[in-house]
């Protein structure tokens, strides 16, 4: 019922003007987009927000963001760098520290010094139950044993496996290649 009245209230816009309208918004990215839709909504007048949520399908949270930006004068910040999921370190501010003090006796650097790896043979799973004893953390907060190996990874160690003693093959002594005999 209320949408039928509004589209009685509202002008009709063409549908080029529709697509126009829609495509500029697009073009537009971050402040200006919402000024631009504010603008466009105050323009429609009464019912504006909801007509333009339908007819060009644009939110209308954005809308409002953007009429406070105009009102207001000054854009608001995005802040896209505060959003997702934070690094491990910042929960626990001593757990790099302590994967080190584990870690550091039981490492070696590269013997034939081709490169700056720190060399261990102790498992990222291991790290994680000698911090859960040793250091008192609990199973809830520390990262599961795939985060504390990319840890140790980002901090410069390098898990390698036990070299396993291979015996030597036994040659037999060289012969020689031609069975000439010599006179």
């Amino acid at each position: 019922m209320f949408l039928r009245s509004l589209e009685a209230i509202m002008p009709h816009l063409t549908d080029s003007m529709q697509s126009l309208l829609i495509e500029a918004a697009q073009q537009l990215k971050g402040s200006a987009r919402r000024m631009f839709m504010a603008r466009t909504v105050k323009e429609l007048g009464y019912g504006g927000q909801r007509y333009a949520e339908r007819a060009f399908g644009w939110d209308r949270g954005v809308i409002r963001k953007g009429r406070e930006e105009l009102e207001h004068g000054t854009p608001k910040e995005d802040d896209f760098s505060n959003r997702g999921r934070k690094p491990a370190e910042e929960h626990l501010p001593h757990l790099l520290e302590d994967i080190c003090a584990i870690i550091d006796p039981r490492s070696h650097a590269d013997p034939q010094v081709k490169c700056d790896r720190v060399y261990t043979r102790i498992t990222a799973a291991e790290v994680r139950r000698q911090l859960l004893q040793r250091h008192g953390y609990t199973d809830d907060a520390l990262p599961t044993a795939e985060t504390i190996g990319k840890k140790m990874n980002q901090l410069g160690y390098t898990t390698t496996r036990v070299a396993k003693s291979i015996p030597k093959k036994r040659f037999p002594r060289p012969k020689l290649s031609s069975n000439r005999s010599i006179r």
